[in-house]
């Protein structure tokens, strides 16, 4: 049995299904099923059975999973202590970061450090939902939050304000009474759905969105009231502010990483880099004006 072999049933285990397996691996679907089933018929026993709830590990499946697991640890181990370590940082170094402010205010931070760092394969990927670092999904991970991981070790950069927002018209008008105060109802982030829930406890929203991008959408059509983070409503003109940041909304950003990375070359010069240039901006995370 080869660790490929291993890694693909790796896979499955911690996903559940084939698609899901698939996705994570970058492979067709039925590169999964037909990779384990050729395993099953190799070691000549079941590791995986259907059951009312979709699939589930046989006893062999256990056993095997927790060999992978250990050989997934002893290889990462030694990844991170044999690579990136060169005088000059070199080699792929993924980072994960939410797609609304990797695209936006963030995004100037990474061209400069491509331009100071031309060995460096950066590789950016968006995603609302956690990372498993320990697993390399990712080697660094930007994430807004006040309670990071026992796990991992990192660096926090700024803090991240945010505030509720509405079209300008829009605004003039409740402040008038000529418009009632309503809210979008959004789901793009476990924050804004829990300060919208507490701001509007009827959860009566005419309009419901799942991602950032809708909700400064439906504000500059002037549909209601919406929480956003100060670095994106006060960079729209068509927006302004209903009511001002408030302590209780600020949210960290960390720059995340498992404790085996904290020397790879790589890593640190990413963190450095990160730390200096967000001052620039900073300002702008905090939601000061002026």
């Amino acid at each position: 049995m080869n660790w490929d072999d291993a890694r693909i049933f790796l896979s499955f285990a911690r996903e559940g299904s084939f698609s899901a397996a698939a996705k994570r691996l970058g492979v067709q679907h039925s590169t999964i099923s037909r990779r384990i089933h050729a395993l099953e018929t190799q070691l000549a026993t079941p590791l995986i059975e259907r059951s009312a709830n979709g699939f589930q590990l046989t006893a062999s499946g256990v056993e095997l999973r927790a060999t992978a697991l250990r050989i997934e640890k002893e290889m990462l181990a030694f990844e991170a202590d044999n690579s990136g370590q060169n005088e000059d940082p070199s080699g792929e170094l993924k980072v994960t970061a939410v797609a609304n402010m990797a695209s936006s205010i963030l995004m100037p931070l990474f061209a400069s450090f491509c331009r100071e760092n031309p060995s460096v394969d950066l590789r950016i990927e968006v995603t609302n939902d956690s990372v498993r670092l320990a697993e390399r999904d990712a080697d660094v991970a930007l994430r807004q939050t006040n309670s990071p991981g026992e796990t991992l070790i990192g660096t926090r950069l700024t803090t991240v304000a945010s505030a509720v927002y509405g079209s300008k018209s829009y605004c003039a008008a409740v402040h008038t009474g000529e418009s009632s105060e309503n809210w979008i109802g959004v789901d793009c982030c476990d924050y804004h759905r829990t300060w919208t829930r507490q701001a509007c406890p009827d959860l009566q929203h005419s309009l419901c969105v799942d991602e950032t991008s809708l909700t400064i959408a439906a504000i500059r059509e002037g549909l209601g009231l919406g929480f956003l983070p100060c670095f994106i409503g006060d960079s729209d003109p068509d927006l302004i502010r209903f009511r001002e940041p408030e302590i209780q909304h600020n949210l960290g950003l960390w720059l995340l990483y498992h404790r085996d990375l904290r020397d790879t070359k790589r890593v640190k010069v990413f963190r450095e880099h990160m730390q200096r240039a967000i001052t620039d901006v900073s300002h702008r995370f905090e939601g000061k004006l002026n």
